[in-house]
C-alpha cells in the first residue's frame, strides 16, 4: 500500500493552499491531493463555469498573499470583478508557480477515509480514466478534508418529477445545459432566492430568455443584495469589512482577539453603545434598500428582503453584473413569484398560488450538502467527527450555557427575529434541517481528535474574504499538525474567559472543572453557537457564517501560530485602513522564524 505523510482531499481554495503551505515547512513530505474533478479550482473549475459567471469580490480581494493576481497579466482591471476563466487560470498558474502538479490525482473521488488505532488514515480512492475505474487505499499520517461547502448540490424532490419532460437540474449543473437552455424564446423557471438564483435569472434574462422566478414563501426570503461600492463616499464594500474600526460595531465572540476588547465591550455592554450599534445596522438596512430601489416597481418589490441585513451575513451579495439586473425585472423578462411549488406536470410548474407556470426548463438554487462527500470509517469515529449531520459531540448543558454567555455579553442578540412569517424546511432532509452546526475548535479540527494532531476540515467558513481565510487556515493546520501552536485553543480560552467571568454575579456559565479539554470544548460550544445567534438570516445554524468578523478571526489565528495581527505601519492605519492580501505577505517565513526561536 502506499504510504504519505499528507493527503489533502479537494483543490480550491482551501486545498490547494494546504498543499503549498504544508510543504513550504515539510520540503521532503510526501504530499497527494486528492481531487474527483477533471480540473483544479473547486467551484471555480473551468468545467463548472457558464457564461458572465464572475466574482462577488473585485481585484486585489480575492488572490493569495504570495501569489497577487497581476492587473496586467490577468486583464482585469483594479475594482473590476473578476471572471470566473480568470479565477480558473489563476489556480492552474498557481499550481505551476508552486509546482504542485505532481501532486495532484484528478478525477480520483475520495471513497472513505479510515482512522486508524494510532491515529492515522488509510484513504481508499476510485480513480477514473479512459478506461475502467481503478480502486486504490492510500495510508497518510495526516488528512486535510478540503471539499468546503459546495461540493454536493442539494437537489429537492418534487411531486411529479417524472413526469416534467424537461430538463430539471441543479444551478451547479447549469453550464451543462446552457447551450441548450441560453436561446432567445425559451422560458425558464428559476427557484430560490440566493445569489445563486440571481445569477441564473441574469444569465438567461440577457440572452432573451423569459424567466419565471419563483422564491419560497415559506423559506428565507431573497437575499440581500448591493451595490459593489456602499455608503455616500463609494467605498468598495470589501474594504469596509476589512477595516478594524468598523468590526467593533458587530459583536464577535472572538472579537476580543483583536486586542480591542474595551472598545467592543463599550459598543456591545453599554446602554450608549448599544444604541450607537443599533442605529448603524439601520442606517445600513435604510442605505441598500434605497440605492437598489426596491419600492420603485412592484416587481422589484417583491425582491427586497425579509429581515435586516445585519443578520444575514455571507447572505449579503454583490450585483456585480454588467446592467442593471433591476431593468430585467422592471421590463418583464425576470417575472418575480414568491410561491412554493406544490408538484410538476410535463412542462409545467404547479405554485401554491394557483399558477402553473410553462417552462423549457426548471433550474433549482437550493444550496449544498455540507457533509464532505465521503464516509468515515469505522463508523464510531462519525461520533468524534463534529459534522452537522454526524452524532453532537458537544452535551446539552455545556450548549445551554454557552448560549447564555452569547446573550450575556451582547444583549442586541438575546431577541433573534422571525426568518420568514411562514417558514418551514423545504424537506426533512435538507441541510437547515441539520440536528446542529460544526462543531469544530477554531472551525477546523474536532475537539476528540485535536491531541491526536491528524486531521483537519479546512474551509468550512462562508466569508466574504475566502482566500485570506484559507491562508491563514492552511498555516495554522500545518502548525497543528506538528505541534507547534505558540498557544492552544484551550489555553486562550481560559485567558480569555477568566478575566470575563470574574466580572459577572453569576458565575455558573463555566465549565465545573476548567481542564484543558473543558476549556477546549467551552470555546468550541461558544464559537459555534455563536453563528446561529449572529446570522439567524444566514447559514449559522449549519456551518460558520460571518463577513465583518473576518478580521478579528484572522487575528485569533495569528496569535496562535504566535504571529503579529496588527500588521500596519502605525495606530491609525491599523484602525482606520482596510486589510488587503499584501498586508500578509511573509506570513510563512515569519512563522519559520518563530518556529526556529522557540
Amino acid at each position: 500500500m502506499e504510504s504519505v505523510d499528507l493527503i489533502v482531499i479537494g483543490s480550491g481554495w482551501h486545498g490547494l493552499v494546504s498543499a503549498k503551505t504544508y510543504l513550504d515547512l515539510n520540503p521532503s513530505a510526501r504530499v497527494v491531493l486528492l481531487e474527483a474533478e477533471p480540473y483544479v479550482g473547486g467551484v471555480w473549475a473551468k468545467h463548472r463555469l457558464y457564461k458572465g459567471l464572475k466574482t462577488n469580490n473585485t481585484m486585489g480581494y480575492y488572490e493569495f498573499s504570495d501569489f497577487p493576481m497581476d492587473k496586467s497579466a490577468y486583464g482585469v482591471k483594479t475594482g473590476g470583478h473578476i471572471p470566473g476563466h480568470i479565477v480558473s487560470r489563476y489556480f492552474e498558474d498557481y499550481v505551476e508557480q508552486f509546482k504542485l502538479a505532481d501532486m495532484i490525482r484528478l478525477n480520483c473521488k475520495v471513497d472513505s477515509a479510515e482512522h486508524q488505532v494510532d491515529g492515522t488514515w488509510i484513504v481508499t480512492a476510485i480513480q477514473r480514466g479512459k478506461e475502467a475505474p481503478v480502486t486504490s487505499s492510500i495510508a497518510t499520517q495526516k488528512l486535510i478534508v478540503a471539499t468546503g461547502l459546495t461540493s454536493e448540490p442539494y437537489m429537492p424532490k418534487f411531486d411529479g418529477h417524472d413526469a416534467f419532460e424537461a430538463p430539471l437540474l441543479h444551478c451547479r449543473y447549469f453550464v451543462d445545459f446552457e447551450n441548450e437552455i441560453l436561446q432567445a424564446g425559451k422560458r425558464v423557471t428559476v427557484f430560490g432566492g440566493t445569489k445563486s438564483a440571481w445569477d441564473v435569472a441574469y444569465a438567461c434574462a440577457t440572452s432573451g430568455v423569459q424567466v419565471d422566478w419563483v422564491i419560497r414563501e415559506s423559506g428565507h426570503g431573497p437575499v440581500w443584495m448591493t451595490f459593489p461600492h456602499a455608503t455616500p463616499f463609494k467605498i468598495c464594500l470589501e474594504k469596509l469589512l476589512m477595516t478594524r474600526f468598523l468590526t467593533w460595531f458587530s459583536p464577535c465572540i472572538w472579537g476580543d482577539a483583536d486586542g480591542y476588547g474595551w472598545v467592543r465591550r463599550l459598543l456591545h455592554k453599554t446602554w450608549v453603545g448599544r444604541q450607537l450599534v443599533d442605529t448603524l445596522r439601520q442606517m445600513q438596512n435604510s442605505h441598500f434598500i434605497r440605492l437598489n430601489g426596491y419600492d420603485k416597481h412592484h416587481q422589484t418589490q417583491l425582491l427586497k428582503p425579509w429581515h435586516l441585513s445585519y443578520h444575514a451575513a455571507s447572505s449579503v451579495s454583490i450585483l456585480n453584473y454588467p446592467t442593471d439586473f433591476f431593468e430585467q425585472v422592471k421590463n418583464g423578462n425576470i417575472r418575480i413569484h414568491i410561491a412554493d411549488i406544490i408538484k410538476l406536470s410535463p412542462h409545467t410548474v404547479h405554485l401554491s398560488t394557483g399558477n402553473s407556470l410553462l417552462t423549457d426548463a426548471l433550474v433549482c438554487s437550493t444550496g449544498w450538502k455540507s457533509t464532505p462527500p465521503l464516509k468515515f470509517l469505522p463508523e464510531i469515529i462519525n461520533s468524534k467527527l463534529g459534522l452537522p449531520w454526524s452524532p453532537e459531540i458537544l452535551n446539552k448543558e455545556l450548549l445551554e450555557k454557552a448560549t447564555e454567555e452569547i446573550k450575556y455579553r451582547f444583549p442586541i442578540l438575546r431577541s433573534p427575529p422571525q426568518v420568514g412569517a411562514n417558514y418551514k424546511l423545504l424537506s426533512k432532509d435538507a441541510e437547515a434541517a441539520a440536528p446542529h452546526p460544526f462543531r469544530l475548535t477554531r472551525f477546523l479540527v474536532p475537539p476528540p481528535l485535536f491531541k491526536e494532531h491528524s486531521i483537519a476540515f479546512i474551509g468550512t467558513t462562508q466569508t466574504g474574504c475566502t482566500a485570506l481565510i484559507a491562508q491563514t487556515q492552511a498555516l495554522w493546520v500545518a502548525a497543528f499538525f506538528a505541534d507547534q501552536l505558540s498557544s492552544t485553543p484551550a489555553a486562550t480560552t481560559d485567558r480569555i474567559h477568566s478575566s470575563l467571568i470574574s466580572k459577572r454575579l453569576d458565575k455558573s456559565a463555566a465549565p465545573a472543572s476548567w481542564d484543558e479539554s473543558s476549556a477546549m470544548e467551552w470555546e468550541t460550544a461558544l464559537h459555534t453557537e455563536f453563528s446561529k445567534w449572529r446570522s439567524p438570516a444566514g447559514f449559522g445554524n449549519r456551518n460558520p457564517d460571518f463577513m465583518i468578523d473576518a478580521l478579528p478571526y484572522i487575528d485569533l489565528l495569528l496569535k496562535d501560530l504566535g504571529l503579529n495581527s496588527h500588521r500596519k505601519k502605525d495606530p491609525l492605519r491599523e484602525i482606520f485602513a482596510p486589510y488587503t492580501a499584501k498586508d500578509y505577505r511573509g506570513l510563512i517565513e515569519e512563522f519559520k522564524t518563530t518556529r526556529a526561536r522557540r
